[in-house]
């Protein structure tokens, strides 16, 4: 049989598992808040997650790729024997695959790109020595371990103070909330769209300077806001109801800077239910925002190998970029799709659940915060990580309760996950390579 088929062939199963693994593991990015704090249950997360994800991967997913993933490694290496960079990209792919499952598998929320610039390490290391391989870039991405969770924690933290000032701690909660929800829809309507722009549009090549996007972003954000008027507006909530949804917790009531009397708690367990009402529509959709941008650029980690392995099988020749095909696309969509169905649930409720307990408005305020620190990371050129910068986020919402209301062994696995992850991807991809060279040089 000919090698180049079964190499092709190779090619298209493991970039949709890579696909599969990277919609049951990254999802949590987009979804894990919303089912964790109640705002969506996990079967219309993944409806919602699915159909948004799907279309930004088909619809402005990127084009073209980087053969050797943003300069990694050096692409000279690979130039004379196209076979030993083809089967490196295979290995790659199933590498960082397995490792994501490994992840999902344990609940960890990892970095999809730094599962597969760790693979692609690896056997850069193996093919071309140290000399082979841009520490720098690698060690640059290791800083985002630090910069990415500790920026979006920073800024969870003050909105979410900044919330419970102006809004839990008023006297008329109700009617704060209904006051600031046009200033709220305005800055995540701004803010996700340099989102958009920033991380999920770029492969559109619109080519925006940042004034141009910020023009955008404001005209979008103040549209949207006179809308809110309107919708507030017809929204049924009691002006005046107290209610204590969040905890049963008598130092969570206090925390909040409710008048802890007989009278506020004998009105029920929840607190603050129709005001959290408004918090739901707002997480939601920022939620729906990230996961279209999510699709648009992390489905680039799986199609970006599968395309330059089909574009070398087809000219013998290693390209510094590769065009991607639609069918690529739509495989990648789909993969997502399906590992979000199956196994998505598992990171979910880790990042929803197990590191502090949400409610819609701290879930907002992670998500939110999430989406600012990428604008802001993104235009000073600093490293991130989506899946650290919204774990982070989380971190920050339950700092913002005091640090007894963090799961600090959870975040210890996490964080132990971050680290493995760029060396387990380069182990698994050495020892690929080794048995994919068994049977083709």
């Amino acid at each position: 049989m000919d090698h180049s088929l079964i190499l092709t062939g190779l090619a298209v199963a493991f970039g949709f598992y890579m696909a599969w693994n990277i919609g049951a593991n990254d999802v949590a990015n987009a979804m894990g808040t919303s089912v964790g704090s109640g705002a969506l249950t996990l079967k219309r997360a993944v409806i919602v997650a699915g159909v948004l994800e799907f279309a930004g991967a088909f619809l402005v997913g990127s084009h073209v790729a980087n053969t050797v993933r943003k300069g990694i490694v050096n692409p000279e290496i690979f130039m004379g024997d196209p076979t030993v960079f083809v089967l490196g990209m295979l290995a790659a792919l199933l590498a960082a695959g397995a490792w994501l499952q490994i992840a999902s598998y344990c609940g960890w929320p990892v970095s999809t790109t730094h599962s597969i610039v760790g693979a692609i390490v690896g056997f850069g290391l193996l093919v071309g020595g140290a000399q082979a391989v841009n520490w720098g870039k690698v060690i640059s991405i290791a800083a985002s371990w630090v910069i990415s969770p500790l920026i979006s924690a920073t800024i969870s933290f003050f909105i979410f103070l900044l919330l419970r000032k102006k809004i839990f701690r008023s006297a008329t909660p109700v009617a704060a909330a209904k006051r600031l929800t046009p200033v709220l829809v305005f800055f995540v309507f701004a803010i996700l769209t340099l989102v958009m722009v920033f991380k999920g549009l770029k492969n559109l090549h619109l080519h925006l300077s940042f004034f141009q996007a910020l023009i955008a972003a404001t005209a979008v954000g103040f549209v949207a806001a006179l809308l809110s008027v309107f919708w507030v507006s017809r929204l049924k909530l009691s002006e005046n109801s107290i209610n204590l949804n969040h905890t049963e917790n008598p130092a969570d009531i206090k925390a909040m800077g409710v008048p802890h009397s007989r009278n506020t708690v004998g009105r029920g367990k929840n607190k603050y239910q129709d005001v959290e009402k408004i918090f739901v529509y707002l997480q939601i959709l920022s939620a729906c925002f990230v996961a279209f941008a999510h699709g648009a650029n992390d489905v680039a980690n799986a199609i970006g190998p599968l395309a330059a392995v089909v574009s070398v099988i087809k000219t013998g020749v290693v390209g510094l970029k590769a065009t991607v095909p639609l069918w690529a696309l739509v495989l990648g969509g789909i993969g997502i799709v399906f590992g979000l169905a199956t196994w998505g649930w598992r990171v979910i409720e880790t990042v929803g659940k197990k590191i502090t307990e949400l409610t819609p408005s701290r879930g907002f305020s992670a998500t939110f915060g999430a989406a600012v620190t990428v604008v802001v990371a993104s235009r000073l050129g600093l490293p991130i990580s989506t899946t650290h910068t919204l774990v982070g986020a989380v971190m920050g919402v339950g700092l913002a309760r005091g640090i007894e209301a963090l799961n600090l062994n959870a975040i210890r696995d996490i964080v132990l996950s971050w680290v493995i992850t760029i060396p387990a991807g380069a182990v698994f991809a050495i020892g690929i390579y080794y048995l994919l060279t068994l049977f083709y040089l």
